[in-house]
């Protein structure tokens, strides 16, 4: 097999977790400055001062735009941080798409998925750290997940208005034969204390044929747009209903595309009789999608009727007579893979993650000196499905050689490379635009959706081809969060206070299913995915030791909001609980305890607990304090039990996420996340009998309704460190803190999602 020169690069990083290499990383400076020509928007006359911006005559200003809007507030905070170093009103800057260059690439993305425990600070994590990053600059991965947008853009966006800011500075100061240090900007003008003024837009012409002098970033003290609740920029477009989603794309003579998949897992087609299907209203033709095309690109094996209307093609595909190939998974179970996993719990050691103190004490915990008790519990988690809002779908046109696409993704680059891949012509031949997204989760980072709806259009003498996904092929053609089993031990001495600690888990690689699917590569070395939020905890614990079992799964994985913090926060919060409870101390008392050495965690904790108060009669209180993606999380639920249903009535919220960009898409995000957690922890599972998917729509599937949805209080802990992610660190404590709510009332613990009272 010949590897692309992306291939072999993404193997490397793949592996660099094992890897001391002093490679030192580039400076975010070099990440200003593209080689692809900067789309210009708006006023005629605009000039681009550097890869990320560019002026026009007008003073208008228009920016790039490397990461897709998914309801996150990216399209808002991102201009916000060079709007900030420009100085420029934020109401000047408008987007437009940035171009497939390497300077848009996501680097802190891949460098936080390596396995290293957030308080490494050794010379092996940064060598692997530093290599990682040169590595994700030399690829140039446009993706948005991880909730990495701000964190990884925070230096290169600021960096390129500062930049832009002092090439001004500079014409401004030759044209008035003075000095640039003497100048000053403003609101979009440079002035100097004689009372000169210029505005951008007369300078910018002059100001493009310099080089920057010394360029220097804002202090947070000088801050005047960074931590304002600036108003989202999309929020009338998508109430006015002017804001194009993957779903309301509309080029001219375009055809619709329904598709029909294999119901058994891994199944293929045997036969198609197109016959009747041709001769339905609308219908113009099938097309099958090859076993190639699932082997190249992950697509799923079935095929697609195109129709002048998407009913037409939806209702022709319900009808067409399909032969299935059930292949090797037409008795798979969901007992069988739990069954399974149990048994790779009692046979295998797994990959040691994380080790702390003496290995003799974890192992022997019970006869240890000292011990008062050890306490053991096992826990579960089920797939879960996405569910996005805007069903999958992706609009093609493949003709003279070239493709056209327009879709929702979380991976424009993947995207193209796919494109590219199924039509048989250069990721340089293939034009993307990026259309607003109706959720990703996760989900939008694949591109098998994206390879059918090419693959149709090939055969579509060049119109162009909207293929749709229902929500029943959404449900049971999903690529799921990993099912999960883990097991937990502890030991703890007389005072109550934990001496070992010992937690194994299975389950399915994300990350070595991903490569697989993605880039047709073998998973490499550890998978960060299936262990985080286990192995990377903040406690304290002397002895301790986390290890994780990759259990081969015909079942699809792949990333979901939170990954694996997700099931793993669930598991370790509420064994933590667990804990307190034999150590006859409360929740909050017992954490406390475990962090001494983390003022922040400590604060974040303390910051959610005083703002709940005490619950109501009635009602019990449940805490849950977890990190993911940089961000440090506490939450308190408020819950009561009505007729045996959990019922969460508030969340009080506590975040230390860095700087806060924008407080107000903050605690948005912290909202929409509540949702989400309590839509997986109260009533997600994806389940599978016969080697099919039972749950096929939201009735099986439920997701939270608004009346369901308790009151949310953020607070939003004051910080002065650089920000990290905010899209998901507020899902993974909802489960584990209604669920210790629920401990707290009824007595009864509930150690498997979804949370059911018996």
């Amino acid at each position: 097999m010949k590897l692309s020169r992306r291939r072999f690069l993404l193997s490397a990083t793949a592996v660099a977790g094992a890897m001391v290499l002093g490679w030192g990383a580039l400076p975010a400076r070099q990440r200003v400055r593209g080689k692809v020509p900067l789309p210009l928007a708006g006023a005629s006359g605009a000039v681009a001062l550097n890869g990320w911006v560019a002026i026009a005559p007008d003073n208008s200003v228009t920016v790039a735009m490397a990461r897709s809007e998914m309801g996150q507030g990216v399209h808002t905070a991102l201009p916000m941080l060079l709007a900030e170093e420009l100085d420029v009103p934020i109401g000047w800057v408008q987007l437009v798409q940035a171009p497939n260059d390497k300077i848009y690439g996501n680097v802190a993305a891949l460098v936080d998925n390596l396995p290293f425990h957030p308080d490494d600070d050794s010379r092996g994590k940064r060598a692997a750290s530093w290599l990682v990053a040169k590595v994700g600059r030399e690829l140039g991965i446009n993706l948005t997940g991880h909730s990495s947008s701000v964190k990884d853009l925070w230096l290169p966006m600021r960096e390129a208005g500062a930049t832009a800011r002092a090439l001004l500075i500079e014409a401004a100061a030759r044209q008035w034969k003075v000095r640039p240090l003497e100048c000053f900007t403003e609101a979009g003008y440079v002035g100097h204390p004689n009372g000169k003024r210029a505005s951008y837009g007369s300078l910018v012409a002059a100001a493009a044929g310099m080089t920057p002098g010394e360029v220097r970033l804002k202090t947070v003290g000088q801050f005047r747009l960074i931590g304002t609740a600036v108003l989202r920029r999309d929020s009338a477009s998508k109430s006015d209903g002017s804001a194009v989603f993957g779903l309301d794309v509309r080029p001219e003579g375009m055809l619709y595309a329904a598709v029909k998949m294999s119901p058994v897992i891994g199944g293929t087609v045997a036969s198609v009789d197109t016959a009747a299907a041709l001769r339905m209203p609308g219908v113009s033709r099938v097309v099958d999608f090859s076993p190639a095309l699932a082997e190249k690109t992950g697509a799923g094996a079935g095929v697609a009727v195109v129709a002048a209307r998407y009913w037409q093609a939806r209702q022709a595909a319900a009808a067409l007579p399909v032969v299935w190939l059930e292949g090797v998974n037409g008795k798979l179970s969901s007992a069988d893979l739990y069954q399974r996993f149990a048994q790779q719990l009692d046979d295998e050691d797994g990959h040691a993650y994380y080790t702390a103190g003496d290995m003799d004490e974890v192992d022997g915990m019970a006869e240890a000196t000292g011990t008062l008790k050890t306490v053991k519990a096992e826990y579960r988690a089920p797939f879960l499905a996405h569910a996005a809002m805007e069903p999958l779908n992706c609009t093609a046109q493949v003709r003279d050689g070239k493709v056209r696409l327009w879709v929702s993704t979380q991976v424009p680059t993947l995207a193209i490379d796919t494109a590219a891949k199924v039509a048989g012509v250069k990721a340089a031949d293939v034009t993307l635009e990026v259309t607003m997204l109706g959720g990703g989760f996760g989900r939008r980072l694949e591109a098998d959706f994206i390879a059918q709806a090419v693959a149709v259009a090939k055969e579509c003498n060049g119109a162009p081809v909207q293929l749709i996904w229902s929500r029943e092929d959404d449900i049971t053609h999903d690529v799921y969060r990993p099912a999960a089993l883990a097991r937990f031990a502890a030991s703890l001495d007389a005072a109550g206070n934990i001496s070992a600690w010992d937690n194994k888990s299975v389950s399915a690689s994300i990350g070595h299913q991903y490569l697989k699917r993605s880039l047709g590569l073998p998973g490499l070395g550890p998978d960060m995915t299936t262990a985080e939020g286990a192995f990377d905890m903040q406690y304290e614990i002397p002895h301790q030791r986390i290890r994780h079992i990759i259990a081969d799964s015909a079942v699809p994985v792949g990333y979901f909001r939170s990954v694996g913090h997700a099931h793993n926060a669930f598991f370790k919060e509420s064994f933590i609980d667990e804990l307190a409870h034999a150590a006859g101390m409360s929740g909050v008392g017992f954490r406390r305890g475990l962090l001494n050495r983390h003022p922040r965690h400590l604060a974040v904790l303390n910051a959610a607990v005083d703002k709940a108060g005490q619950p109501p009669a009635g009602r019990a209180h449940g805490v849950a304090l977890h990190q993911s993606f940089g961000t440090i999380v506490a939450q308190v639920a408020e819950v009561s039990v009505l007729d045996r249903q959990i019922v969460v009535h508030r969340v009080v919220c506590a975040v230390d996420c860095g700087i806060a960009v924008n407080p107000g898409i903050i605690s948005q995000q912290v909202e929409s996340s509540v949702v989400f957690g309590l839509s997986a922890a109260l009533g997600g599972e994806i389940t599978i009998k016969d080697g099919k998917v039972e749950q096929t729509n939201f009735h099986q599937y439920p997701v939270l309704r608004m009346d369901q949805a308790p009151k949310v209080e953020t607070i939003i802990m004051l910080s002065a460190e650089p920000p990290e992610g905010m899209g998901e660190p507020a899902v993974p404590p909802v489960a584990p803190a209604v669920a210790n709510a629920v401990f707290a009332l009824t007595g009864q613990r509930l150690r498997s999602l979804p949370l059911r009272l018996a």
